[in-house]
């Protein structure tokens, strides 16, 4: 599976504990993107394949989360989601960014070159 379904227990596990840590402590080894959505969203449909490509293209240099801000309200609250799709880009080191709206393959590819790999690869250095 090229994207993978992310429940808040499973995000303070492999992302991030909020509970716990007051400063951004990034639990993972790859770079995280993380898709918040809902079944019902029309943008969101739009974007599922794009990201399942990306998945399967960066499959050992990044993850892809899905967090249904339907069944994870806390953790959809505790990121402030105002509209769907929204999406956490998160780097192995660094602070993570987030960008609501359906994006396309181009910018999602331009985001992970320049601001998720190149971090990971600066931080291998």
């Amino acid at each position: 599976m090229a994207t993978i379904q992310l429940t808040t227990q499973d995000f303070k596990e492999k992302v991030f504990d909020y509970d716990k840590e007051k400063e951004w402590k990034f639990k993972g080894s790859l770079p995280v993107i993380i898709d918040f959505y809902a079944d019902w969203c029309g943008p969101c449909k739009m974007v599922a394949p794009v990201l399942e490509e990306l998945g399967k293209e960066y499959a050992n240099e990044l993850v892809i989360y899905k967090v249904d801000t339907e069944k994870e309200m806390e953790l959809s609250a505790v990121f402030g989601i105002q509209s769907i799709p929204t999406f956490l880009f998160i780097p192995v080191n660094g602070q993570p960014m987030m960008q609501p709206g359906a994006l396309p393959k181009k910018v999602f590819k331009q985001v992970i070159e320049e601001r998720l790999l190149v971090a990971t690869a600066k931080a291998a250095e």
